[in-house]
């Protein structure tokens, strides 16, 4: 390839022959097609991780980072919403950064998407495990406690291989487990309020501290180190825009399958948040690694839970599925573009990202499995490790999301005038209150000793890709659809209609 630009202290070479070819996706689908991938992607924070949260800040607190993120959310999806119409191509986070802020706020915002989302399927691979050993356990006397690396290699390849198998698979998939998921939860409401268990006066059993109240029982600052996890109930709807290319109408659909999971998922989580901390009592749900099974076995006892809970697993499978597709196209189109390896974009004959899908899955096996270590080294500690790489996840998630409001005002003023076919109904207010919210939560994360190795780990990463691309990346990019776009000023958007080399022919 020889070089055909030089900007922004990066330099552009042209794409081989073929290039685009051997990375090409295929419009898929539709409105459902998009809320099934979005809620997918979601629901298994219904099922567990978020109930931490409680352990930190009691019930009280909870509630109150539940309604904080209700808000941050409506103001994230509304944004992402208007620039992913207007950029209809699968570059995402990074794409709005690179357009709004260069090749360096692509990359840094692109790096921790990858982080959120690399994590976030370890985290799911984590707790799916945990109930696939309770399942065998109770049903069949079999379980691999001390060997869970085996349920993390099977589950990672399973979903690596219906991932790969073609993208109208995984939306339809997608589809399926999102309904069967919320007609668990569903289940499980009516049996909750049935059952003659919930209390009101469980919500508020953690004893509290002295001078609080048993609504806040360590008081109001601990509600910051809640929100990471109360982020649980909606981590993974931001993925939508990562669909762009595989999605017959990105400018209407996403918009519309963002409001509607939005909805979906505020309904689903405060069922949960409400019922299954009432049976369980908030002190036990605090610490549980399995609260919703946890709840089933206290309506209908250990044998009969351990069947429902066969379908509560669909639930985790169900987000497992819908962020491996994520960090699959996060990773496809920073590397389409040059900032990581271009061999992780290759897609092959199912059109789908198989490199990118099986890099990923070692990275997360690789943490999971240092966690592991770290559980055998200081025992007792296996709940306190499912927490710090859920932080580690959500850490990604606010500096992806702060970046991407951030990005969002800086377009709204560089390109007034571009094609948007979708505005924000918030608008820069709405970015901006998103960005404080998502700015506040990272600061529970400096102030929470718990998870500073975790934020220490990452930097090391961060210094690392930035070295690299630094050195060496920054030298060999590719016009990419989201790199044409912000180089164009917003005239190249969709490279389905307009062709993967629009400017590379303009140049001829």
């Amino acid at each position: 390839m020889s070089d055909v630009r030089k900007t922004s202290g990066v330099t552009y070479q042209r794409a081989a022959d073929g290039y685009f070819e051997k990375r090409s996706l295929k419009r898929t689908a539709g409105v459902w097609g998009l809320w099934g991938l979005a809620v997918a992607a979601v629901i298994s924070g219904d099922f567990s991780g978020w109930n931490f949260g409680i352990d930190f800040a009691g019930f009280g607190g909870m509630v109150i980072a539940f309604a904080i993120l209700v808000v941050m959310y409506y103001g994230l999806i509304f944004s992402i919403g208007e620039m992913a119409a207007a950029m209809p191509h699968t570059g995402g986070a990074y794409s709005f950064a690179r357009s709004a802020m260069g090749p360096w706020g692509g990359l840094v915002t692109g790096l921790a998407e990858t982080i959120e989302y690399v994590a976030t399927t370890a985290v799911i691979v984590y707790f799916s495990a945990q109930y696939a050993d309770g399942i065998t356990s109770e049903l069949l006397g079999i379980s691999l406690q001390g060997n869970m690396w085996i349920w993390w290699i099977v589950l990672y390849a399973v979903f690596i291989g219906l991932n790969s198998a073609g993208a109208h698979i995984s939306f339809r998939f997608a589809i399926i487990v999102s309904i069967i998921s919320i007609g668990i939860l569903v289940v499980f409401s009516v049996m909750a309020a049935v059952s003659g268990l919930f209390s009101v006066d469980r919500l508020f059993d953690i004893a509290p501290d002295a001078g609080q109240s048993t609504f806040l029982p360590h008081g109001v600052f601990p509600i910051l180190f809640a929100l990471p996890f109360a982020m649980w109930f909606f981590l993974g709807i931001e993925e939508l825009p990562l669909a762009a290319e595989e999605s017959h109408n990105p400018s209407r659909d996403i918009p519309r399958a963002g409001l509607w999971a939005r909805a979906t998922l505020i309904a689903t989580g405060l069922l949960v948040l409400v019922l299954n901390t009432g049976i369980l009592g908030a002190e036990a749900t605090g610490t549980s690694l399995e609260p919703l099974l946890d709840g089933f076995r206290a309506i209908v006892g250990d044998q009969l839970a351990a069947v429902l809970a066969l379908f509560a697993l669909i639930g985790l499978l169900a987000s497992l599925q819908g962020i491996m597709f994520a960090y699959g196209r996060n990773m496809y189109s920073l590397s389409r573009a040059g900032y990581y390896p271009k061999f992780f974009s290759l897609t092959g004959k199912r059109q789908t990202p198989w490199v990118a899908l099986i890099v990923g899955a070692v990275i997360g096996f690789l943490a999971l499995l240092a966690l592991d270590i770290l559980s055998i080294v200081n025992e007792g500690v296996g709940a306190v490790a499912g927490a710090i790489i859920l932080n580690i996840a959500v850490w990604g998630a606010v500096v992806a999301y702060f970046l991407q409001m951030v990005s969002f005002v800086i377009l709204r003023r560089k390109y007034p005038n571009v094609d948007r076919p979708y505005r924000s109904p918030w608008g820069v207010p709405g970015a901006i209150t998103a960005a404080a919210i998502s700015f506040l939560i990272f600061l529970g994360f400096l102030f929470n000793a718990t998870f500073q190795p975790a934020i220490i780990a990452i930097v090391i990463v961060y210094a690392l890709i930035l070295a690299g691309f630094a050195l060496w990346g920054r030298h060999r990019l590719v016009l990419s659809p989201e790199e044409e776009y912000a180089l164009s000023d917003g005239v190249h958007r969709d490279p389905q209609v307009e062709g993967y080399d629009a400017m590379e022919r303009d140049s001829v």
